[in-house]
Parts: C-alpha cells; structure tokens; sequence
C-alpha cells in the first residue's frame, strides 16, 4: 500500500572522496572491498566534492576526470577557504537525501567526515538529522586550529567507528590522533601507504563482526523507518574559522589503489 512508514530499509552511508578526485573513484578503490561487508548490507552514496579541483591530480592518466576538492589550502597548511561553505553543503546535502547512518571517509574526506561527527556530537550542526551511527576512517586526521578542536573533539566522539591505519602511510601519526578521539574505536593497520588498502582475512573477519554488530543492534532498535516525503531542510549555519592541518599533503600513492 502507498504511503507506508513501516517499512524497513537499508543503513545508509555517505562516502566522502580525498582530495582532488572524485566520487567515482572513491567508489572504485571501495569495490576491491568484500561485498559482503558493505555493499550487501547498506546503500552507499559517492558525491563529488564541492569544488572543482583547483590545480592537479594525483590520479591523471590513472582515473578519468573531472576532479574534485572539498575546500582549499594554502602551501603551508595553515590557511583554509570555503571550509564553512563545504560543511554547509554536506550538512544540506545529508538532511535534503538522508537521514545517513554513517560515514566513510578517505584522506580529506575522513578529515571532514571526523569533523561534522564531533560538531554533531556538540550540536553545532545537523540539528534535525539523526545522530550518525557509524564511521568508518581511511587515513583521516584532525583538525589542529584550536578554534575547532575545544569544539569538535572536546569529548571523545561516541559513534562507531574503524581506522584505516597505513605503516608507510604520512598521514600515520595524525591518524592515530584521530582514532583516540573516539570512544571504543577499532583500529586496523596494514602495511602500505596513503591508499585506500586490500583487506587481509584478519581485517576482513574484524569487519565483518564490525558491521555485523551494528546491523544487529539496528534491528534490536526496531530498525529505521522509510518517512514520507523529505527531511525538514535545517540550515547548518556554523562559523569556522581558517585552520591548519597536515592532512593536505599530495595524496602520494592513490594509483596503487586502481588495481582490481
């Protein structure tokens, strides 16, 4: 019957993209993944960044353009633009299409990602969106302006969340940072670089118990209800100021993430 609210439906994530790239490929470096950890079990959306990409990529000739960015930097890594522009949009973009259940992030998309959970977490956004239930983190890290950090992660984050964790990765130690500011979480290290990376039969299993968790506490929760017609439209209006961060860095060794 038409106009039903009952009906169950799938956990929902949004996947943000690293820096100048896109979507498309987010998704491709995802799909070397076991489907039955993620794609059997939740609807996963790969949106293009909000900014064309402002100079080179490190995927040319590796992936097809066109190329996004979700905000910029100056060299030194301590100036950021259209960073309150971005939050804004996600925050839009995830009350207009959601409600999202999780996240999942790679580089500067796990960096943001990280971002708008602390600062749901604290009420500064997402007002009439659920609380996220899930995060899943490849090579994100922290904010470092102290503007942001006293709000974001002021307490540790109490969402679900796993940790991509690269031995050669540059990005280690901050994401390291990142991961002890969220309550419980589960870390997984592999030995290559700042790359989305093929899951051994260890990290496979861990997932799979990861997401089976969840799914299983979902349905304990009585599960999420379709409603009709969209969520109300909050505006996400926050002031952020200009910050620095190491995590936009060239994104060195996204080609090896190409290979099927």
């Amino acid at each position: 019957m038409e106009g039903r609210t009952d009906e169950k439906r799938r956990m929902k994530i949004l996947c943000l993209h690293g820096f100048r790239t896109s979507g498309s490929f987010l998704e491709k470096q995802i799909s070397k993944w076991e489907p039955s950890i993620f794609h059997h079990h939740f609807d996963m959306e790969f949106p293009d960044g909000r900014y064309p990409a402002g100079g080179k990529s490190d995927i040319e000739g590796i992936f097809p353009p066109p190329y996004f960015e979700w905000f910029q930097f100056e060299k030194d890594f301590t100036v950021y633009t259209n960073l309150e522009e971005c939050i804004s949009y996600l925050c839009e973009y995830m009350t207009s299409k959601g409600p999202f259940d999780g996240l999942l992030g790679f580089s500067q998309g796990a960096t943001l990602s990280a971002l708008l959970l602390g600062y749901q977490a604290q009420g500064k956004v997402l007002k009439d969106h659920p609380p996220i239930k899930l995060f899943v983190s490849i090579s994100g890290s922290k904010f470092r302006d102290p503007s942001i950090c006293e709000i974001a992660y002021k307490d540790p984050i109490k969402v679900r969340s796993v940790h991509f964790i690269g031995a050669k990765d540059w990005l280690r130690l901050p994401s390291e940072d990142l991961a002890a500011s969220f309550h419980n979480p589960l870390i997984i290290r592999h030995p290559q670089g700042h790359t989305v990376p093929r899951l051994d039969e260890d990290a496979v299993e861990k997932l799979r118990g990861w997401t089976k968790e969840i799914l299983s506490n979902d349905r304990d929760n009585g599960g999420a209800k379709i409603e009709n017609g969209n969520l109300h439209k909050a505006a996400c209006k926050i002031l952020v100021e200009q910050s620095g961060d190491p995590m936009v860095k060239t994104e060195a060794g996204v080609a090896e993430t190409t290979q099927a």
